[in-house]
């Protein structure tokens, strides 16, 4: 299996105490789309930041196609393409005027030039509207633009760190389109960071769930979601829980793994729909009222619950709260 990227105890530390990367290992075999999955304030952008020279960790090693990231970062440079969570096109420019200005920066001119902004345009559907200032391209078309200056210069790894954000939902899924693309039709190896899980459950063959700066589990979609037998039973409740609920949960013997938080409360059993019942009656007992009950198969939301032992939205709000 030849590696595309490999990262071993990587640890970064940003004062005063914001411990960002803590002990981060992992390995993207080539020719993948590579999901790192995490709530904002995770790790993922500084870990991407490591692995494209961009930031030096504190320890540890990274290397992108056997190049060291922190000995050889021009090296690793030259082989990999980056699109930024921020537009990184000049607003009062063309789109082709931006792609030039982006390859001359990596030192490609002339014809050779050309033929690669005429080809990055084809695979990103704008060639029709390369001339245009890209002031006035949508959400959905400034993306792709950036995607194409990070193929410009033909890359054999390409970092998207949370390229869908902001988007509205039917620009969210021609991007996952395109991306699937990239990685089918030209043998690209892509490391896609992400904070949406449809997004990693759709794109990725490999994701990494990062949490406080660690990986707390690795594989691909389905076979982490495997790992958890049974049923996902999820109550809906009509008050938030002033602890009756959670009480009330541990006294059904066919549920493990519960947990209430706020208005929400999940678990998990070997039979979600025999559960019901009891577990309507114990919320009862308690004169806990319901709103409603659903029972699902495992998600990526209970795999990142058992691994970080939080529910996501939850992680999400700390992180929320600890930027205001």
């Amino acid at each position: 299996m030849e590696l595309a990227i490999e990262a071993k105890d990587l640890r970064k530390r940003y004062p005063p105490d914001v411990q960002a990367l803590d002990g981060v290992s992992l390995s993207v075999e080539a020719g993948t789309i590579f999901s790192v999955l995490g709530p904002n304030g995770a790790g993922k952008s500084t870990m991407t930041r490591v692995l494209c020279s961009l930031t030096t960790p504190d320890s540890g090693e990274a290397k992108v196609c056997g190049i060291d990231v922190v000995k050889h970062p021009d090296r690793v440079r030259r082989v990999i393409g980056v699109v930024g969570q921020k537009h990184g096109s000049d607003q009062n420019a063309t789109g082709r005027e931006n792609l030039v200005l982006h390859g001359e920066f990596h030192g490609i001119t002339g014809a050779e030039l050309r033929r690669r902004v005429d080809d990055v345009l084809e695979r990103v559907g704008l060639q029709d509207a390369a001339g245009r200032l890209v002031r006035t391209y949508s959400g959905g078309m400034a993306r792709r633009l950036d995607i194409a200056m990070g193929l410009l210069n033909s890359p054999q790894v390409l970092f998207l760190d949370e390229p869908t954000t902001g988007l509205d939902p039917e620009a969210r899924v021609q991007m996952w389109h395109d991306i699937e693309q990239l990685a089918v039709q030209h043998q690209m190896t892509i490391w896609l960071t992400t904070h949406y899980m449809d997004e990693a459950d759709s794109l990725a063959s490999q994701l990494a769930i990062v949490d406080r700066g660690r990986v707390v589990a690795q594989g691909s979609p389905d076979q982490l979601k495997r790992e958890l037998s049974g049923d996902t039973v999820l109550v809906e409740l009509a008050e938030t829980d002033d602890g009756r609920a959670a009480g009330a949960i541990a006294s059904v013997t066919t549920i493990n793994d519960a947990s209430v938080e706020g208005r929400t409360l999940r678990a998990r059993c070997a039979d979600g729909g025999a559960a019901i019942p009891a577990v309507l009656a114990a919320l009862d007992a308690q004169q806990v009222k319901v709103a409603s009950v659903t029972v699902s198969r495992p998600s990526l939301n209970d795999v990142y619950l058992r691994h970080a032992g939080r529910a996501f939205e939850q992680a999400e709000s700390e992180s929320e709260a600890v930027a205001a």
